[in-house]
Protein backbone atom coordinates (compact mmCIF):
# COMPACT_ATOMS: atom_id res chain seq x y z
CA UNK A 1 0.00 0.00 0.00
CA UNK A 2 1.33 3.61 -0.34
CA UNK A 3 2.41 5.84 2.30
CA UNK A 4 -0.73 7.82 4.11
CA UNK A 5 -0.49 10.45 6.76
CA UNK A 6 -2.45 9.78 10.23
CA UNK A 7 -4.87 12.18 9.60
CA UNK A 8 -6.23 11.71 6.19
CA UNK A 9 -9.84 12.75 4.67
CA UNK A 10 -12.38 9.90 3.10
CA UNK A 11 -14.15 11.20 -0.23
CA UNK A 12 -17.33 9.13 0.02
CA UNK A 13 -19.31 8.17 -3.65
CA UNK A 14 -21.42 10.36 -3.13
CA UNK A 15 -19.98 13.56 -2.49
CA UNK A 16 -22.54 15.86 -3.36
CA UNK A 17 -24.91 14.17 -1.14
CA UNK A 18 -22.65 12.85 1.85
CA UNK A 19 -19.99 15.44 3.61
CA UNK A 20 -16.57 14.24 3.48
CA UNK A 21 -15.41 12.38 6.84
CA UNK A 22 -12.18 13.31 8.25
CA UNK A 23 -10.23 10.29 9.74
CA UNK A 24 -7.45 9.97 12.26
CA UNK A 25 -6.52 6.73 13.31
CA UNK A 26 -7.59 4.59 10.39
CA UNK A 27 -5.83 4.70 6.90
CA UNK A 28 -8.18 4.49 4.21
CA UNK A 29 -6.92 3.19 0.74
CA UNK A 30 -8.65 1.91 -2.42
CA UNK A 31 -6.58 0.19 -5.45
CA UNK A 32 -8.74 -1.35 -8.09
CA UNK A 33 -11.58 -3.36 -6.22
CA UNK A 34 -10.16 -3.80 -2.69
CA UNK A 35 -10.98 -1.01 0.39
CA UNK A 36 -7.52 -1.13 2.66
CA UNK A 37 -8.93 -0.28 5.91
CA UNK A 38 -5.83 -0.29 8.70
CA UNK A 39 -5.85 0.51 12.46
CA UNK A 40 -3.05 3.57 12.63
CA UNK A 41 -1.86 3.85 16.52
CA UNK A 42 1.10 1.46 16.57
CA UNK A 43 2.38 3.21 18.90
CA UNK A 44 -0.23 1.70 21.73
CA UNK A 45 -0.55 -1.72 19.23
CA UNK A 46 -3.58 0.01 17.76
CA UNK A 47 -5.76 0.02 20.93
CA UNK A 48 -9.46 0.76 20.01
CA UNK A 49 -10.98 3.81 21.74
CA UNK A 50 -13.80 6.00 20.91
CA UNK A 51 -12.07 7.96 18.16
CA UNK A 52 -11.01 4.92 16.07
CA UNK A 53 -14.42 2.83 16.50
CA UNK A 54 -15.88 6.12 15.08
CA UNK A 55 -13.50 5.75 12.14
CA UNK A 56 -13.58 2.31 11.80
CA UNK A 57 -17.24 2.87 11.15
CA UNK A 58 -16.95 5.47 8.69
CA UNK A 59 -14.67 3.73 6.84
CA UNK A 60 -16.61 0.57 6.60
CA UNK A 61 -19.87 2.29 5.79
CA UNK A 62 -18.27 3.87 2.90
CA UNK A 63 -16.73 0.68 1.78
CA UNK A 64 -20.32 -0.66 1.75
CA UNK A 65 -21.86 2.17 -0.18
CA UNK A 66 -19.09 2.09 -2.87
CA UNK A 67 -20.04 0.18 -5.99
CA UNK A 68 -16.80 -0.48 -6.85
CA UNK A 69 -15.25 -1.85 -4.00
CA UNK A 70 -15.79 -5.94 -4.28
CA UNK A 71 -13.60 -6.71 -1.08
CA UNK A 72 -12.13 -4.92 2.40
CA UNK A 73 -9.04 -5.93 3.93
CA UNK A 74 -8.18 -5.09 7.39
CA UNK A 75 -5.50 -4.82 9.25
CA UNK A 76 -2.52 -2.78 11.68
CA UNK A 77 -0.09 -0.47 10.89
CA UNK A 78 3.07 -1.78 12.47
CA UNK A 79 4.47 -5.29 12.57
CA UNK A 80 3.64 -5.93 16.32
CA UNK A 81 -0.09 -5.80 16.36
CA UNK A 82 -3.75 -6.20 14.60
CA UNK A 83 -5.37 -4.88 17.28
CA UNK A 84 -4.26 -5.19 20.84
CA UNK A 85 -7.81 -4.38 22.60
CA UNK A 86 -9.13 -1.62 24.04
CA UNK A 87 -7.66 1.69 25.25
CA UNK A 88 -7.53 0.90 28.73
CA UNK A 89 -6.15 4.25 29.79
CA UNK A 90 -9.82 5.27 28.52
CA UNK A 91 -11.45 2.24 29.63
CA UNK A 92 -10.76 2.79 33.24
CA UNK A 93 -12.41 5.91 33.56
CA UNK A 94 -15.49 4.42 32.66
CA UNK A 95 -18.68 3.89 34.97
CA UNK A 96 -21.43 1.63 34.01
CA UNK A 97 -23.84 3.24 31.63
CA UNK A 98 -20.39 5.03 29.95
CA UNK A 99 -19.42 1.30 29.46
CA UNK A 100 -22.48 -0.19 28.23
CA UNK A 101 -23.14 2.54 25.70
CA UNK A 102 -19.61 2.05 24.37
CA UNK A 103 -20.14 -1.56 24.22
CA UNK A 104 -23.14 -1.16 22.01
CA UNK A 105 -21.70 1.17 19.94
CA UNK A 106 -18.58 -1.05 19.50
CA UNK A 107 -21.29 -3.99 18.68
CA UNK A 108 -22.97 -1.87 15.98
CA UNK A 109 -19.39 -0.96 14.37
CA UNK A 110 -18.68 -4.62 14.33
CA UNK A 111 -22.31 -5.91 13.34
CA UNK A 112 -21.94 -3.57 9.66
CA UNK A 113 -18.33 -5.03 9.51
CA UNK A 114 -19.80 -8.72 9.61
CA UNK A 115 -22.88 -7.73 7.56
CA UNK A 116 -21.12 -5.87 5.03
CA UNK A 117 -22.25 -7.49 1.90
CA UNK A 118 -19.13 -8.12 0.83
CA UNK A 119 -16.00 -9.97 2.21
CA UNK A 120 -14.03 -8.49 4.64
CA UNK A 121 -10.46 -10.39 5.18
CA UNK A 122 -8.82 -9.35 8.66
CA UNK A 123 -5.05 -9.83 7.82
CA UNK A 124 -3.75 -10.35 11.33
CA UNK A 125 -0.10 -9.12 11.70
CA UNK A 126 0.28 -9.89 15.39
CA UNK A 127 -1.49 -9.53 18.65
CA UNK A 128 -5.51 -9.62 17.96
CA UNK A 129 -6.77 -9.55 22.14
CA UNK A 130 -10.12 -8.25 23.64
CA UNK A 131 -10.94 -6.21 21.20
CA UNK A 132 -8.77 -7.01 18.41
CA UNK A 133 -10.07 -10.50 18.57
CA UNK A 134 -13.35 -9.63 18.54
CA UNK A 135 -13.20 -7.38 15.15
CA UNK A 136 -11.08 -10.03 13.51
CA UNK A 137 -14.38 -12.30 14.17
CA UNK A 138 -16.41 -9.89 12.61
CA UNK A 139 -15.03 -10.51 9.38
CA UNK A 140 -15.75 -13.00 6.82
CA UNK A 141 -12.55 -14.75 6.96
CA UNK A 142 -9.16 -14.83 9.37
CA UNK A 143 -5.64 -15.09 7.93
CA UNK A 144 -2.97 -14.36 10.10
CA UNK A 145 0.67 -14.46 10.41
CA UNK A 146 3.17 -17.04 12.04
CA UNK A 147 3.41 -14.57 15.03
CA UNK A 148 -0.33 -13.68 15.66
CA UNK A 149 -1.64 -14.04 19.24
CA UNK A 150 -4.95 -14.44 20.06
CA UNK A 151 -7.19 -13.97 23.24
CA UNK A 152 -10.63 -12.59 25.32
CA UNK A 153 -8.30 -11.18 28.56
CA UNK A 154 -11.11 -9.42 29.72
CA UNK A 155 -11.55 -11.04 33.08
CA UNK A 156 -7.89 -10.42 34.04
CA UNK A 157 -9.57 -6.32 34.13
CA UNK A 158 -12.60 -7.41 35.92
CA UNK A 159 -14.30 -7.20 32.70
CA UNK A 160 -16.32 -9.97 30.25
CA UNK A 161 -15.82 -9.41 26.39
CA UNK A 162 -18.21 -6.26 25.15
CA UNK A 163 -17.53 -6.34 21.31
CA UNK A 164 -19.19 -9.51 20.86
CA UNK A 165 -16.64 -11.87 22.19
CA UNK A 166 -19.54 -13.94 24.24
CA UNK A 167 -21.49 -14.55 21.20
CA UNK A 168 -19.31 -15.05 17.93
CA UNK A 169 -16.26 -17.02 19.44
CA UNK A 170 -18.71 -19.97 20.63
CA UNK A 171 -20.32 -19.64 17.18
CA UNK A 172 -16.75 -19.84 15.86
CA UNK A 173 -14.58 -22.58 18.16
CA UNK A 174 -17.47 -24.55 20.11
CA UNK A 175 -19.17 -23.48 23.17
CA UNK A 176 -15.96 -25.39 25.38
CA UNK A 177 -13.00 -23.58 23.85
CA UNK A 178 -14.91 -20.12 24.10
CA UNK A 179 -15.15 -20.60 27.54
CA UNK A 180 -11.52 -22.11 28.53
CA UNK A 181 -10.36 -18.76 26.30
CA UNK A 182 -13.11 -16.03 28.10
CA UNK A 183 -12.70 -17.51 31.33
CA UNK A 184 -9.12 -18.40 31.09
CA UNK A 185 -7.87 -14.86 29.47
CA UNK A 186 -5.32 -17.30 27.95
CA UNK A 187 -3.44 -15.87 25.08
CA UNK A 188 -3.03 -18.62 22.27
CA UNK A 189 -0.72 -18.73 19.37
CA UNK A 190 -1.52 -18.48 15.48
CA UNK A 191 -1.04 -21.91 15.24
CA UNK A 192 -3.62 -23.12 18.23
CA UNK A 193 -6.36 -20.59 16.76
CA UNK A 194 -5.77 -22.78 13.73
CA UNK A 195 -6.27 -25.22 15.16
CA UNK A 196 -9.28 -24.83 16.78
CA UNK A 197 -10.86 -22.74 13.93
CA UNK A 198 -10.81 -19.48 14.83
CA UNK A 199 -8.65 -18.85 11.89
CA UNK A 200 -8.56 -19.87 8.08
CA UNK A 201 -5.04 -19.98 7.23
CA UNK A 202 -1.62 -19.35 8.91
CA UNK A 203 0.70 -17.39 6.25
CA UNK A 204 4.33 -15.95 6.05
CA UNK A 205 4.39 -11.89 7.61
CA UNK A 206 5.43 -10.95 4.70
CA UNK A 207 3.11 -13.11 2.63
CA UNK A 208 -0.35 -11.73 4.54
CA UNK A 209 -1.15 -8.90 2.39
CA UNK A 210 -0.89 -10.46 -0.30
CA UNK A 211 -2.65 -13.38 0.04
CA UNK A 212 -5.74 -11.60 1.42
CA UNK A 213 -5.65 -10.08 -2.07
CA UNK A 214 -5.32 -13.30 -3.89
CA UNK A 215 -8.33 -14.45 -1.63
CA UNK A 216 -10.19 -11.32 -2.58
CA UNK A 217 -9.29 -11.65 -6.38
CA UNK A 218 -11.07 -15.25 -6.21
CA UNK A 219 -14.04 -14.17 -4.85
CA UNK A 220 -14.35 -11.09 -6.71
CA UNK A 221 -14.54 -13.37 -9.89
CA UNK A 222 -18.21 -14.50 -8.93
CA UNK A 223 -21.58 -12.94 -8.86
CA UNK A 224 -21.72 -9.90 -6.44
CA UNK A 225 -25.15 -10.95 -5.35
CA UNK A 226 -24.52 -14.33 -5.09
CA UNK A 227 -21.99 -13.76 -3.00
CA UNK A 228 -23.39 -11.08 -1.02
CA UNK A 229 -26.81 -13.19 -0.32
CA UNK A 230 -24.40 -16.03 0.14
CA UNK A 231 -23.09 -14.54 3.15
CA UNK A 232 -26.45 -13.32 4.47
CA UNK A 233 -27.71 -16.45 4.26
CA UNK A 234 -25.12 -18.02 6.73
CA UNK A 235 -25.18 -14.98 9.33
CA UNK A 236 -28.63 -14.83 9.64
CA UNK A 237 -28.99 -19.20 8.98
CA UNK A 238 -26.67 -19.41 12.74
CA UNK A 239 -29.11 -17.13 14.89
CA UNK A 240 -32.74 -19.64 13.30
CA UNK A 241 -33.73 -22.83 13.58
CA UNK A 242 -32.36 -25.22 10.62
CA UNK A 243 -35.80 -25.01 9.37
CA UNK A 244 -35.76 -21.33 8.62
CA UNK A 245 -32.57 -21.21 7.82
CA UNK A 246 -33.05 -23.39 4.91
CA UNK A 247 -36.31 -21.52 3.99
CA UNK A 248 -33.88 -18.49 3.94
CA UNK A 249 -31.85 -20.05 1.74
CA UNK A 250 -34.67 -21.11 -0.98
CA UNK A 251 -35.63 -17.43 -0.85
CA UNK A 252 -32.39 -16.69 -1.76
CA UNK A 253 -31.91 -19.29 -4.40
CA UNK A 254 -35.08 -17.87 -6.19
CA UNK A 255 -33.69 -14.29 -5.80
CA UNK A 256 -29.93 -14.97 -7.68
CA UNK A 257 -32.11 -17.13 -10.08
CA UNK A 258 -34.02 -13.62 -11.34
CA UNK A 259 -30.82 -12.17 -11.89
CA UNK A 260 -28.72 -11.28 -14.77
CA UNK A 261 -25.55 -12.34 -13.01
CA UNK A 262 -27.36 -16.08 -12.73
CA UNK A 263 -28.13 -15.97 -17.01
CA UNK A 264 -24.55 -15.12 -17.61
CA UNK A 265 -22.99 -17.19 -15.21
CA UNK A 266 -25.22 -20.72 -16.85
CA UNK A 267 -25.10 -19.38 -20.36
CA UNK A 268 -20.89 -19.14 -19.79
CA UNK A 269 -20.51 -22.26 -18.48
CA UNK A 270 -22.74 -23.78 -21.20
CA UNK A 271 -20.65 -21.77 -23.98
CA UNK A 272 -17.67 -22.77 -21.52
CA UNK A 273 -15.97 -19.43 -21.30
CA UNK A 274 -15.28 -17.34 -18.89
CA UNK A 275 -18.03 -14.98 -17.55
CA UNK A 276 -18.96 -11.52 -17.00
CA UNK A 277 -20.83 -10.23 -13.98
CA UNK A 278 -22.57 -7.15 -13.80
CA UNK A 279 -23.96 -7.38 -10.69
CA UNK A 280 -27.46 -7.71 -10.81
Amino acid sequence: MGSQVATETLKTPMAEARPEVTLQNILYEKKGAIAYVTVNRPKVLNALNSQTWMDLYAAFTNARDDDTVRGVILTGAGDKAFIAGADISELAHDGAYQAAESSRYGQSVLTLVENLGKTVIAAVNGFALGGGCETAMACTIRIASESARFGQPEVKLGLLPGGGGTQRLPRLVGKGRALQLILSGEMISAQEAYRIGLINEIVPAANLIKRAEEILAQIAANAPVAVRYSIDAVNKGLDTSLSKGLALEAAYFGICASTEDKKEGTSAFLEKRAPIFVGH
